[in-house]
């Protein structure tokens, strides 16, 4: 029994000629080697066994496939065929179908059909491995490009030859611009592309031939500094040798600036625990030094240059305790009172008292003030101190004169209160550091000003922000809460 796949719509139409053991051998043959591809433009419509008495019925998936005594009989029968094979190769056969198939039939012998069959078979896989190849490439893009992450493809020098959407979001680029530069240009900022980066994670995999990370930083376009983790990880050709790095750099700057608030609360309460010491230790016998230095300065047989030298005593004595105060200060809570503050009024009263320095100083001073800005929730002293705080550093950031922005605002979730000046700016290697306390950039001062403000800010539950370029100048933004609307039916209830 022959097994054909059937159709009406058949690019080739053939009809099979040949004894019963040659059309099973072709017929195995073919089935072998051909997929749903090659069966659909080929059908097989008729088969004719010269010399047999008895014909064996051949089916196909429910379709009937006649048999015939000749192949004369066939082709009378079935005129629609378009392709004849001779599946014997006897000669003489060959010979008589040249002699009798019209010039619209193909005849196709025996060594042919098996080429025929062959080629057919390995450009339909062709084509299909290829839409496969192109579907799975497609599908590794979309997903590569669905990513947060960024990430670039490297050649084994670190030249970028491909990359996924968030890198060319993230740098505002094209793909042709960034293709060709060196990695480090794009998730280190080295503007050298020759220049090593400390930590390189490339290199130690490029020695190494592991999967290596490191932590970098930048100053985005805003004045804004972020945070990165670079990670690359190797691709070995088949004798082990890195052909190509794949580079991924995430954004960690909400990571990190959690985690500097937690150490910076964890060194407040160390500096707690110190001021309460000091406080105990140091005062007491401050006190007494104080005391008889007094009484010392109040005796009529003190000498002039004694008398100096005791008011230095005293001098030095009331300092020590200044920084004690302020340092008690610092490490206590404010446990000042919250009361419904107008942002607008308290900076038009501050700033009316900072308005001489900033004369003084060449300082040209410009409020500018959202009229329709909330009221806010905050002790009305302490926001005015943090207010002092900012505009002092502005002006000490100007000592040949400049601009002094004062704004108020409002977002969805704050009332924004924001100072910003011309200065000098804040070098890199220092601005993690300008809010803990006891750093100051100026050799007068304790260093307590700004870690002041964002520990008043933290407490009434704001938010400080710092924008900072060099030679351009200073943004530093409170975010206050402001008053609800439900509050007053709260407290009712």
């Amino acid at each position: 029994m022959l097994s054909a796949k059937y159709n009406d719509n058949k690019r080739y139409v053939i009809g099979v000629i040949g004894d019963i053991p040659a059309l099973l051998t072709f017929w195995q043959m073919f089935k072998d080697q051909s997929n749903e591809a090659v069966l659909s433009e080929i059908g097989v419509v008729a088969a004719a066994l010269p010399g047999e008495t008895v014909l064996p019925e051949a089916h196909d998936s429910g379709h009937h496939i006649p048999t015939y005594a000749g192949y004369r009989a066939m082709l009378k029968a079935h005129p629609e065929i378009n392709m004849v094979i001779e599946t014997t190769g006897r000669s003489a056969l060959v010979h008589e179908l040249r002699e009798y198939l019209p010039a619209s039939v193909t005849l196709v012998e025996r060594g042919a059909a098996n080429f025929f069959i062959n080629l057919l078979t390995s450009d339909k896989i062709w084509v299909a491995c290829k839409a496969d190849l192109l579907h799975t490439q497609n599908m590794l893009k979309t997903i590569i490009d669905q990513m947060d992450q960024e990430m670039l493809f490297l050649d084994n020098r670190g030249t970028i030859v491909d990359m996924n959407r968030a890198v060319l979001e993230k740098a505002g680029a094209t793909k042709l611009k960034l293709m060709g530069r060196p990695y480090g240009e794009v998730f280190l900022g080295v503007d050298d592309p020759e220049a090593e980066c400390d930590g390189d994670p490339l290199l130690v995999t490029l020695q190494t031939g592991e999967t290596a990370e490191g932590v970098t930083s930048q100053v985005d376009t805003d004045g804004r500094m972020r945070y990165y983790r670079v990670y690359t990880h190797p691709v070995a050709d088949e004798d082990g040798s890195i052909s190509h790095v794949v580079a991924v750099r995430r954004d960690i700057t909400q990571r990190t600036s959690i985690e500097q608030r937690l150490q910076q609360a964890e060194k407040l309460a160390s500096i707690g625990e110190l001021s309460t010491y000091m406080a105990h230790e140091i005062r007491n016998p401050l006190f007494a030094i104080s005391g008889f230095a007094n009484s010392l300065i109040r005796s009529p047989e003190l000498s002039e240059k004694m008398r100096e030298k005791v008011s230095i005593i005293l001098e030095e004595s009331k300092r020590l305790d200044l920084i004690l105060k302020s340092l008690l200060n610092f490490t206590r809570p404010t446990g000042a009172e919250v009361h419904e503050v107008d942002l607008n009024e308290l900076i038009r009263v501050t700033m009316g008292v900072m308005s001489l320095p900033c004369q003084n100083q060449r300082v040209e001073c410009t409020v500018d003030l959202d009229e329709s800005a909330a009221l806010v929730k905050a002790n009305p002293d302490l926001i005015k101190q943090c207010l002092i705080n900012l505009v002092k550093n502005s002006l000490e950031a100007m000592e040949n004169g400049g601009r002094l922005l004062v704004t108020s605002s409002m977002n969805p979730d704050f009332v924004v209160l924001s100072v910003e000046d011309t200065g000098h700016g804040i070098p890199l290697d220092i601005r993690d550091k300008i809010f803990s306390p006891f750093f100051s950039t100026r050799g007068k001062g304790h260093g307590l000003g700004l870690a002041q403000t964002r520990k008043i800010i933290d407490e009434i539950g704001g938010d400080v922000d710092l924008v900072s370029k060099e030679n351009v100048g200073t943004k530093i933004t409170l975010y206050l809460p402001p008053i609800l609307a439900v509050a007053d039916q709260q407290e009712s209830e």
